[in-house]
């Protein structure tokens, strides 16, 4: 057994040179020039997400400013020599004129003021005397004060070097002072290239589906992702599959998940609470399947708007991508998009989160379901030569309408021959919603709206009076249970016949100027019309 201690990867593989440095080309061109021209800042503000490089940059730098090559008589290159002294000090970390500082725990205006006690002083055996503060946003504001005289104007031969992942926390009297290096998320195609450089150097299989999952996991860190590639590898027993490494992230396959993603752009929830229960039983997390559900629609968009595929992904999926790329409108996965955010954050906040998942996914399956609302309402302007508007309803905005034509009920296919039982005509309608019990919407039907076309299973109407907000969407729910078929609701501004109530007014004024109804009525005051219809009247007719 070997007595030389374990170096983990993201220690043993972390840059000694600038050409090591994986997706920061940016970077290393600007520095670069600088260098070849002399024209040295005196601060440099290196920032993003964790893993990026920053520390590892800052320690290049002054590697690069300071090498004397192996001759000792070489200046500032972009290409330190890594054998003279300085480059290997700084390389151990054990150079003099290298001072780093952790700000995370050294926040105090007192580390801040002994660090400054030296840069009057000159290098000991260095080009420059570099200092380099690392997570410089935890400093405190007296640290911040203290600092700024100094790194306005510092001596000649001292140079500053900050590192934060929290750009925006720093004073803006300290990021004027500073020529500032973004250094971007690394691309999950570059990190698993490197990942497999990583894995050849030591000897180890590695499937590249595995290392794409860690790359995908890593999140564009290059030192979080070896992190993950050592457990994998302890965690495989020196191999680096896919299947171990789902296993170690508690992700859900990655196939399963496609197949549950399949089954809910096809709406068959019974497929849907099947996958989701085999995900239960190998104990996936349901926020992991829905935002692994996340990334394929994302992957599905972009793909649709001409992006191209990921090359990170594996091959299955890809397919599966394309596929739905080319079945799917952008409307359809834009809203897929939020419904499956909305899920995902119920979820997270959810007392039973498995469930909240469920539910999360039959909306989907619902809407998945349901026509594009902009394909239907050109169905619809093609079908009808009326205009379809929305009627006026209590609660209905008074603002002008900005478009002649609104569907008013939820999204529904267009009116289609079909065979079913429906009433013969308009009144029979009202009599089947008061048999029924509906007796709101079978007023609204009688006294409220006049029909301009009853051809079943489209009903146009004109409204006459304040309609509730929700009066279409109810009427086609019922009538969709009752008959067996889809129906249709839409309005026109005019053009409707006498509604049932008018009719009935009608009638009754026709009777009341009958000339012996208007002898009785005279003859006995205070007597009521109760009943009209064809034949002689009776007694229980007339009531005094």
């Amino acid at each position: 057994m070997s007595t030389t201690p374990y170096r983990v990867l993201a220690r043993k593989y972390r840059p000694q040179r600038f050409d090591q440095l994986i997706g920061q080309e940016a970077v290393v061109r600007t520095l670069a020039n600088a260098i070849e021209s002399g024209r040295l800042a005196h601060a440099w503000l290196l920032t993003g997400v964790r893993g990026v490089g920053k520390t590892t940059t800052a320690r290049l730098i002054a590697k690069a400013l300071n090498c004397i090559g192996p001759d000792g008589a070489g200046g500032p290159t972009i290409t330190p020599c890594d054998a003279c002294e300085p480059c290997r000090a700084i390389a151990e970390g054990r150079f003099i004129d290298v001072l780093e500082m952790d700000a995370a725990s050294n926040t105090g205006v007192d580390k801040m003021r002994e660090l400054l006690d030296g840069v009057p002083y000159g290098a000991v055996s260095a080009r420059f005397k570099i200092y380099v503060v690392d997570e410089v946003h935890m400093l405190s504001t007296s640290s911040f004060n203290a600092l700024l005289k100094t790194l306005e104007e510092p001596p000649s031969h001292v140079k500053f070097i900050f590192a934060t992942t929290e750009v925006g926390k720093l004073p803006v009297t300290i990021l004027s002072r500073c020529q500032r290096f973004d250094l971007r998320r690394i691309p999950s195609e570059k990190l698993a290239a490197h990942y497999a450089y990583v894995c050849k150097a030591e000897g180890v299989a590695a499937e590249s589906e595995a290392l794409a999952l860690i790359a995908r996991a890593a999140e564009g860190s290059a030192r979080d992702g070896l992190s993950l590639l050592d457990q994998a590898i302890a965690h495989g027993g020196g191999a680096v599959t896919a299947a171990a490494v789902q296993d170690m992230l508690g992700m859900a396959d990655r196939g399963r998940v496609r197949a549950l993603l399949g089954d809910v752009l096809v709406a068959d929830a019974g497929k849907v609470l099947a996958d989701m229960a085999a995900l239960n039983d190998l104990g996936a997390d349901p926020a992991g399947v829905l935002k692994e559900m996340l990334d394929l629609v994302h992957g599905t968009a972009r793909v649709a708007a001409g992006a191209g595929a990921d090359a990170g992904r594996a091959h299955e999926e890809q397919a599966a991508i394309a596929a739905w790329a080319a079945a799917l409108g952008a409307g359809a996965l834009h809203r897929l998009w939020q419904l499956l955010l909305k899920g995902y954050a119920e979820v997270q906040t959810a007392p039973l989160p498995w469930e909240a998942a469920e539910m999360a996914l039959l909306r989907m399956v619902h809407a998945a379901g349901l026509p594009d609302p902009g394909a239907l309402l050109r169905r619809l302007e093609g079908a009808s030569d009326a205009e379809v508007a929305r009627p006026a309803g209590r609660d209905a905005d008074p603002a002008p309408r900005a478009s002649a034509a609104e569907v008013v009920l939820l999204p529904r296919a267009a009116p289609e021959p079909a065979v079913f039982d429906a009433p013969a005509d308009f009144a029979g309608l009202v009599a089947l919603f008061e048999e029924k019990r509906e007796a709101g919407l079978a007023l609204c039907l009688h006294d409220q709206v006049r029909p301009v076309r009853y051809a079943p299973p489209l009903i146009e109407l004109e409204a006459v009076g304040d309609l509730p907000r929700d009066f279409a969407p109810r009427l086609a729910r019922c009538l969709d249970a009752w008959t067996s078929a889809r129906w249709t609701i839409v309005f026109a501004k005019e053009g409707g016949q006498p509604s049932l109530r008018e009719r009935d007014e009608a009638a009754r004024a026709a009777v009341l100027a009958e000339p012996t109804v208007a002898a009785l009525l005279a003859a006995f005051p205070g007597a009521e019309l109760i009943d009209y219809g064809p034949g002689e009247p009776t007694r229980e007719d007339m009531r005094a």
